[in-house]
Order: C-alpha cells, then sequence, then structure tokens
C-alpha cells in the first residue's frame, strides 16, 4: 500500500436514460398545422398543386414534360396530405413502431430530386409558355421544402427523437462506495 492513499474512495457515476411517452388514442390534434413539420406539409401541399394546376391549364398540358411535372406534383400531393391527416389524428404517435422519420427522409429525399428534374424540364420548355414558367417557379418552391423537410429529418434520425410523441430524459446520479484492496 502506497503512503497517502486514502482508505476509501468514492466513484460517482451519472446515467442519463431516456423514454418516449405514447397515447396509443386516436384523436384531432390542429396545433400539429402551427408547428413547423406541419407548415412545411401545408406548403408542400400547396405548392404541388399550385404546380399542377399551372401544367394542366396550359395549352401544352399534355407534353411528356407537363405529364411528369404533374405526376411528381400529384404524388407528392397525396403522399403528403396522408401524412398531413395521419400525423393531425396522431395515427403516427399510435403505430410508433413504424420508422415514420426514415420513411418521411427517403420519400423527402426522392421527392427533392424528382422536383430537381420537373422543374428544370418545365423552365427549359417555359420559352413562350408562361404556365411552364410558373409551374417550373411553384417546383422549385416544392424542391426547397422537400429538401428542407429531409434535412429535418435526418436530424431526426441521428439524434433519435420519435416522429410524433414526447421525449422525456431523466438524469439518475448514482454514487458507490468502495475501499482498496489490501
Amino acid at each position: 500500500m502506497e503512503q497517502g492513499f486514502p482508505g476509501q474512495h468514492t466513484t460517482t457515476t451519472t446515467v442519463t436514460t431516456s423514454s418516449t411517452t405514447h397515447q396509443p388514442n386516436v384523436r384531432f390534434d390542429p396545433s400539429y398545422i402551427r408547428s413547423l413539420p406541419g407548415m412545411l406539409k401545408c406548403a408542400q401541399m400547396a405548392l404541388n398543386l399550385l404546380g399542377f394546376i399551372c401544367i394542366t391549364c396550359s395549352a401544352f398540358g399534355s407534353h411528356s414534360r407537363g405529364n411528369w411535372f404533374n405526376t411528381v406534383a400529384m404524388l407528392g400531393f397525396w403522399f403528403t396530405g396522408i401524412l398531413l391527416g395521419l400525423y393531425l389524428f396522431h395515427v403516427v404517435e399510435k403505430f410508433y413502431r413504424v420508422p415514420w422519420n426514415k420513411i418521411e427522409f427517403i420519400f423527402c429525399a426522392i421527392w427533392s430530386l424528382f422536383y430537381l428534374l420537373a422543374a428544370s424540364l418545365a423552365a427549359d420548355f417555359a420559352r413562350g409558355r408562361e404556365a411552364y414558367g410558373a409551374a417550373a417557379f411553384f417546383g422549385f418552391c416544392a424542391l426547397g421544402t422537400y429538401a428542407f423537410d429531409a434535412f429535418l429529418k435526418f436530424k431526426a434520425i441521428k439524434s433519435g427523437t420519435p416522429a410524433q410523441g414526447q421525449l422525456h430524459e431523466s438524469t439518475k446520479q448514482v454514487s458507490t462506495v468502495t475501499s482498496p484492496a489490501y
């Protein structure tokens, strides 16, 4: 035994645990629309619909570029609308074991690429066709909202944040007293 070594010492360990609270009941919660993900979904739906209307009202609405744009816009409109409904009624929270953040991340990333292509094709075809120019504008705006949403979902996946529900963290401090071995 070394001189000056204390007869006992204390080891302090801090344990951080996190748990998520889920409510299994389906209920309507309009406050989701005022959250950032809710506002993004509403903006995405509006931009999808506006771009679709611009192409459909054009004299060249049946052109292959217009058909591609409308396909992207309508699939985005319906998928985003269904997701909005699932969040508004807390169905996402009820089925919390489904990897909602990953599903939305993949969808938003793919839709960002689809809108990059669709809006670029519409912009290229817009000379003398104002409706295509307007659709391209709405398409690029939709691209921005889907890309930002994908970024937010990526951050949520990395941090382990649930898609819906409340994450609670608790910290517990544990002290252990040990004696040195002689």
